[in-house]
């Protein structure tokens, strides 16, 4: 079987249900989403250790296909693969992490661990994925809960790389001109 079929070659690529110019937003979406989860690939290597969490990664790549499937047709009458459920189940995870994590009160920098920087390479991807479904909501009818997914995703990739300094016994790296911006919820002094 050939991985090549030409059909490409003078600019154009086929969604589900037509056929649109390889720029179009819907293809920078898609391409963007399936360019993370290449990223997340590579972070589920570096997580030999951490098995669970690997595990949950290999899961969230399933997902990100998912993602990508749902911006990909250009029929409006097709079932929908992205759901509450999924962003719910990512919540549950970010706030596990959260709360395994050492507070904190100042922004960090990406590092750490060569996992958890591959974790903020993720976060900030998510970040830009989310961004350019926007821009694709704003022309074309979309499954919205694609969009709250990558929104939490983005989240639970910070919750992550923070919950992967932590186990492996390394501080993040504190920004340091960074004000004390997020809150512990303990009630401050007064």
């Amino acid at each position: 079987m050939n991985i090549y079929t030409k059909t490409g070659d003078k600019g154009q690529t086929s969604l589900i249900g037509g056929r649109v110019y390889k720029d179009d937003v819907r293809v920078d979406a898609y391409g963007s989403i399936d360019e993370l989860n290449s990223f997340v690939g590579q972070a589920v290597q570096q997580l030999a250790n951490q098995k669970e969490l690997a595990e949950e990664l290999l899961n969230i790549q399933h997902e990100l296909f998912d993602c990508g499937s749902d911006l990909a047709f250009a029929r409006e009458d097709h079932p929908y693969k992205v759901n509450e459920d999924m962003v719910k189940a990512l919540e549950k995870s970010i706030d596990a992490y959260m709360k395994e994590a050492p507070e904190i009160e100042r922004f960090i920098l990406p590092g750490g661990t060569g996992a958890a920087a591959s974790l903020h390479i993720c976060r900030t991807i998510a970040r830009r994925c989310e961004r350019l479904v926007v821009t694709v909501q704003k022309e074309h009818k979309i499954n919205e809960q694609v969009l709250h997914y990558l929104n939490r995703l983005s989240d639970y990739f910070f919750a992550a790389a923070r919950v992967v300094n932590a186990r492996e016994g390394v501080k993040d790296v504190e920004y340091i001109r960074s004000a004390k911006v997020f809150r512990t919820g303990k009630k401050a002094d007064v």
